[in-house]
């Protein structure tokens, strides 16, 4: 079983600083409520939590121009 690394830091309320072994990410939004989330590997993630089981959720990555 490998050993993971993450850690999540709140640099402002809503703002968050997201650590892991590799890629690092920002968020910006709420706890809950809509969220959009930058990617150091080029990945932009934007997601929204619903009432009951129910989410949403589109990904994409950034182009290189």
């Amino acid at each position: 079983m490998p050993i993971t690394f993450r850690k999540s830091i709140r640099i402002l309320p809503g703002v968050r600083l997201n650590l892991g072994a590799k890629p690092w990410s920002i968020t910006l939004g709420p706890r809950n409520g809509p969220k959009r989330t930058w990617s150091s590997s080029g990945r932009v993630t934007t997601s929204m939590d619903l009432p009951g089981p129910l989410g949403y959720r589109t990904t994409r990555r950034r182009r290189s121009d």
